[in-house]
């Protein structure tokens, strides 16, 4: 793990600063300094504190008159259970409506002229919400966000509105499409006990059941500013930026969170298996292998060995299933990067009249041939070189930094864990990726959701 140091490298002034920021300041709008990561790619990540608990993380640079704004919330599909499933991504939507000060359409209308890209995304361990701009507009973005955070207004019409976006959305994603259906039939069929069963749009009951009160709850629970982190990356000067952002969230008080007894999800005995019949022209598979949380020691190894099962055309699984045998059309793979321990992922599309069955033979007598004929050296510097370039590329751009900065600040609790994550994929070995193979996929059970093609019978 990079050094982080308490003081960022040129940056003595700093205390001076705050002593000023704070001078006249109430107790919740206190600015602290935290740890600074000094080797963090396009310079130091810097971490400060307000006394209303809001993290506060920057990285000054100035090649290009940009910025990044990033507002990462502690809140997904992990934190809702039976009943009020979806709420996270219904905010996602809600949060771009009407508050005290803004009428609805107006946060949209007033970035899109200070040239601002601005979106949302909501999963299992977090809710995010992002503005690309140039510089001198950071002002009206930490005014328009912090608005956002504390003067939501949430009327029956609106509440609504986005129930009925969200459940066009969910048929448009899940119900009508084999892909969604497959995903979330997997997880809901690998997962009995942890909120990981849920999909992250929630149930069709649970969307249309939701009451502005609901919203109104979730609300002032979830989004306060010690569930919050907010990102800076970009040509910013750091005085102005941490004075602004005092300015306009230090009058907040935080919440008290609710402490989440998170159900351990029960060890998989045994596999499980669902057929679906849909109207699609070739068979689909997807197999599931539990798998460890993003933090633990054996996930980039994990990783780097699904990259060299399922990623690109010289992939073992590829090669064997796509090129060779040409039962498949394409494979791919996923070790999740989740809070909680999740599952590898390995899916196929079939080739032609093949079925499901044959298909998820296939894929498992090549994962179990990995016993026998161990990934090489070759297979494990093309894995690693892939997963280094993607992560390279993430990097290339202030939104990219502030995202991973963001993502690895709120799910492993270090915002550079990034180049840890990549120092541990490039020292691993060969052994090592057949030390994880047999801990997670030789002779483990597996969750199966095997796709039958009804075109044949006419069925809609």
């Amino acid at each position: 793990m990079p050094n982080a140091t308490t003081q960022p490298p040129g940056t003595a002034a700093v205390p001076a600063l705050l002593q000023r920021l704070n001078r006249n300041a109430d107790r919740s709008a206190l600015i602290t300094a935290g740890p600074v990561h000094p080797d963090f790619p396009g310079g130091a990540v810097e971490s400060y504190r307000l006394g209303n608990g809001l993290q506060v993380l920057l990285q000054v640079d100035g090649r290009a008159p940009v910025l990044s704004y990033n507002v990462w919330f502690r809140v997904g599909s992990r934190n809702e259970h039976e009943g009020k499933t979806g709420l996270a991504h219904l905010f996602e939507h809600l949060m771009f409506n009407e508050t005290k000060h803004l009428p609805a359409g107006r946060f949209d209308q007033l970035l899109e002229r200070a040239g601002a890209e601005t979106n949302a995304a909501t999963w299992t361990d977090w809710t995010f919400y992002y503005e690309n701009i140039p510089a001198d507009q950071l002002p009206l973005v930490v005014r328009l966000e912090a608005d956002r955070m504390r003067n939501l207004v949430l009327r029956a019409k609106p509440v609504a509105s986005e129930k009925e976006v969200v459940a066009n959305e969910r048929r448009y994603r899940v119900e009508d499409d084999v892909d969604g259906a497959v995903s979330e039939t997997l997880w809901s069929l690998a997962f009995t006990e942890h909120p990981y069963h849920h999909p992250t749009i929630g149930w069709m009951a649970d969307i249309e059941n939701f009451t502005p009160a609901d919203c109104r709850e979730f609300y002032k629970t979830w989004y306060a500013p010690n569930n919050a982190t907010i990102v800076l990356v970009g040509d910013l000067d750091r005085a102005k930026a941490l004075r602004l952002i005092q300015k306009h969230y230090g009058a907040m008080r935080p919440a008290k969170l609710p402490e989440l007894a998170i159900p351990v999800e029960p060890a998989q005995v045994g596999h499980r298996l669902a057929v679906l019949e849909r109207p699609t022209p070739t068979a689909k598979v997807a197999l599931g292998f539990r798998c460890p949380e993003f933090s633990h020691a054996d996930h980039p190894a994990l990783s780097v060995l699904v990259e060299a099962l399922t990623g690109g055309r010289s992939s073992r699984l590829y090669r064997e299933l796509v090129t060779e045998r040409e039962i498949a059309t394409d494979i791919s793979g996923w070790a999740s990067t989740f809070r909680d321990p999740g599952l590898v992922e390995i899916s196929a599309t079939g080739r032609g009249p093949v079925q499901p069955e044959a298909l998820r033979d296939a894929i498992e007598r090549c994962l179990a041939s990995v016993a026998a004929d161990p990934i090489t050296d070759d297979e494990r510097d093309r894995a690693v070189a892939r997963l280094e370039l993607g992560f390279l590329r993430g990097l290339e751009t202030v939104g990219g930094r502030a995202e991973s900065i963001g993502f690895h600040a709120v799910v492993i609790d270090n915002p550079v864990g990034s180049v840890a994550r990549m120092e541990a994929i490039r020292a691993l070995t060969a052994a090592d990726l057949q030390e994880v193979a047999r801990r997670y996929l030789f002779d483990r059970p597996c969750t199966a959701v095997l796709v039958r093609s009804n075109l044949a019978t006419g069925a809609a």
